[in-house]
């Protein structure tokens, strides 16, 4: 099943920034059995918006995920275009309204013109709760073809991501089996074991990531979950077993102690 990846914003080829949510969800498609089979990169103009979500359409992708554009300035234009390419009406989606005014109620803020913006949505479409910013993400089926749009900020992204786009990746896509661990790493801060975990997930067919639970007795204590994905299930067990050991030594080496979860 192909999936198409399109990165919106001027910012990343002005090489001003790098564009880590590709490559993360690269990774993360392909875990899950999908062929990525292709990534656009274009500006934060209409018509170069259109023009990628058509082509990934044209082309035959199945899934099509899309990352930046949601907020509220004039230049955050994807959920308008992606309106305009498939000719549906720009509405103002009841239930992302709802997201948008809790966001700010919570933050004792007001509802302005700029920020109901981030409430518009293709008719028809579905909003996807954001859980760490403000702008809903955007679920919505063209004639067999879904598609998602999600905020350009990594952390906004891959928490939408992981909470509401990845089960239903996983409920339509291909049959593939999923195995998971964890270990436990103290003596080390996220930022010191991040180029580690890279390391280690460019040697192995797994995804990696950590969660730091804060200080125990004043030592940084990370938990660190692994995933690996397989149509085999031992081949899967296999590659989670080599990344965990590879990821233990790797870690002990630099002062880590470890504490095997699962």
């Amino acid at each position: 099943m192909d999936a198409w990846i399109i990165s919106i914003g001027n910012e990343m080829l002005i090489g001003k920034v790098v564009n880590t949510n590709l490559s993360w969800l690269g990774r993360k498609l392909t875990l899950l059995g999908y062929r990525v089979r292709a990534a656009l990169t274009v500006m934060d103009e209409c018509e170069d918006i259109k023009w990628a979500f058509n082509t990934a359409k044209q082309m035959g992708a199945k899934v099509i995920i899309s990352t930046g554009g949601l907020g509220p300035t004039f230049d955050d234009m994807t959920s308008e275009c992606l309106s305009d390419a498939f000719n549906r009406k720009w509405v103002l989606n009841e239930r992302a309204l709802e997201m948008v005014k809790k966001k700010y109620m919570e933050m004792g803020l007001e509802l302005t013109d700029h920020r109901i913006k981030m409430a518009k949505m293709p008719e028809g479409a579905e909003p996807l709760w954001n859980p760490v910013g403000t702008a809903p993400g955007i679920m919505i089926n063209i004639e067999g073809t879904l598609i998602f749009s999600l905020p350009g900020v990594p952390s906004e992204m891959i928490a939408i991501f992981e909470e509401s786009i990845e089960p239903i990746l996983r409920r339509i896509g291909p049959k593939i089996e999923f195995v998971e661990g964890e270990i436990v790493s103290k003596g080390l801060p996220e930022s010191t074991i991040a180029p580690i975990i890279e390391k280690v997930m460019g040697k192995h067919k797994v995804y990696i990531k950590s969660h730091p639970q804060g200080k125990e007795l004043g030592v940084p204590v990370q938990i660190i979950h692994i995933q690996s994905s397989s149509p085999d299930l031992n081949e899967a067990r296999k590659e989670l077993e080599l990344a965990r050991e590879d990821l233990i030594n790797e870690l002990t080496q630099i002062g880590a102690k470890i504490e095997i979860k699962s």
